[in-house]
């Protein structure tokens, strides 16, 4: 593995090129290169706390506040991966934030225990990503595409229910199920769809926000948006460190961490790709390990003030692979952004009178593409018998279990929690038990055993 460019190693800006880590080019060009991240993150950064406050029930100044918060520190993650602390940051051209992957874990653990149970176990969770990063040369190889594949497919499929449900109005809605919120979800998926397949440029980047707005347009019209929070909310506001308090619950500290080492798998895919596809070279191990360190910092901080976990963000990985624009003064913008739009209440009150029909058919799509990476990862390994097995078996329990949870209501309760709460969990437990327990045989070494087992038969 390669280590960094001499120009990585310069802490000292050399030019005005978009295309040099280090260069600053004039705001008047970086700002529209930089909208394209912004508005790659946004709804994804706000869209995870509104769920997780609608399965813990939380009030609406909670969920205002998770929003901003969410936001402050989806910006201050990212300029610490862009500028470092000591150690701590991966020194790349990357956006991080609160990422979808966790959603059915806070779920699970948000139903049982409630936000303070989420923010104490994330503390622990947190540790668990510095620790892994720690040991990452040493372990790396224990999560190969075939395990964290898997993982990421179940992820995708366990999030389908989040979003059906809002699409049908939202879980606890007194009409819920009614046609008008199916036909507003469903407006708003068909103009997502629209924009990305046949737009270009800035619009196409924007299909999300401009699915968002058609039905937002849609349901104000038809009288589903309420600017009261909007007109209630301060304008400035700072975090508050724990505003919500911590509990620690070893059902949900067990979940947490799990979720939170997969989810360093996905930061070694994102960073790698970062490196290759926009800066033409390895991922250095320094690089590596201040990644996964800064990521593990951030979250367990985050946990005090209320922010859930953060990870990278696929999608702008993709534009920066796409672009070729790996100035970090770019990418800064768009984190200084997201920290300012944080500290304005009225920002984080306007996202929440977003009605769930309109999230909903703006988040399937992304939900479904999260499951394609899963099966992308799984192919880049051989469709072997042993990979097939790890695969179809993970799959079947985690997602059986999840489908009947009722099916270990006589386990012990902690072990309950821990394996009915999140599919995710029986899903990693089961590949990488598996991928270390099978043998290790390629397609050509099971071919040679199907011939000696057919030559064997027919002597007999």
């Amino acid at each position: 593995m390669t280590t960094t460019t001499t120009a990585t190693q310069n802490p000292a800006p050399r030019s005005a090129s978009f295309f040099d880590f280090y260069g600053k080019p004039p705001l008047a060009k970086a700002m529209p290169l930089s909208l394209q991240h912004i508005l790659a993150m946004i709804m994804g950064t706000v869209t995870v706390p509104i769920i997780v406050v609608g399965a813990v029930g939380a009030s609406l100044e909670e969920k205002m506040f998770l929003i901003q918060i969410s936001l402050v520190f989806s910006g201050l993650a990212t300029l610490l991966q862009l500028y470092t602390l000591g150690r701590l940051g991966a020194r790349l051209p990357t956006i991080f934030g609160v990422g979808f992957a966790y959603v059915p874990t806070l779920t699970a653990i948000g139903t049982q225990y409630g936000l303070e149970g989420i923010l104490g176990a994330q503390v622990v969770g947190g540790i668990a990503m510095m620790v892994t990063g720690l040991f990452i040369q040493r372990i790396r190889h224990l999560f190969p595409p075939v395990v964290a594949g898997t993982v990421v497919l179940v992820i995708g499929l366990s999030l389908y229910d989040i979003a059906i449900n809002y699409l049908a109005g939202g879980v606890g809605a007194p009409d819920y199920g009614d046609i008008k919120y199916w036909a507003i979800g469903g407006i708003t998926l068909l103009v997502v769809l629209g924009v990305s397949q046949f737009a270009s440029g800035f619009l196409k980047l924007a299909s999300i926000i401009c699915g968002l707005l058609a039905g937002y347009a849609i349901s104000m019209a038809l009288g589903l948006v309420n600017f009261d929070a909007v007109r209630d909310a301060p304008w400035v506001s700072a975090p508050m460190p724990l505003a919500f308090g911590l509990e620690f619950h070893a059902a949900a500290i067990i979940s947490m961490v799990i979720i939170c080492v997969i989810n360093s798998v996905q930061t070694i895919g994102d960073l790698s790709a970062t490196t290759v596809g926009g800066m033409n070279r390895e991922l250095g191990k320094k690089e590596l390990f201040g990644g996964l360190m800064g990521n593990g910092f951030t979250t367990m901080v985050g946990s005090f003030f209320g922010a859930l976990p953060t990870s990278t963000y696929s999608q702008n990985v993709g534009i920066v692979a796409m672009t070729k624009v790996i100035s970090r003064y770019v990418l800064a913008i768009a984190a200084v952004f997201m920290v300012v739009a944080g500290l304005l209440p009225k920002f984080g009150a306007l996202m929440t009178t977003i009605p769930y029909p309109v999230l909903g058919g703006a988040t399937i799509l992304v939900f479904g593409m999260i499951t394609m990476t899963g099966i992308q990862l799984i192919t880049k390994d051989e469709m072997s018998a042993r990979n097939m097995t790890i695969v179809s078996l993970a799959l079947a329990l985690s997602m059986g279990v999840y489908a009947v949870p009722d099916a270990i209501a006589q386990f012990p309760e902690t072990l309950r929690l821990v394996l009915g709460g999140s599919p995710i969990v029986i899903a990693a437990l089961v590949a990488f038990t598996l991928n270390l327990i099978l043998p290790h045989k390629s397609l050509a070494d099971e071919e040679e055993e199907r011939r000696q087992i057919e030559a064997k038969l027919n002597e007999e």
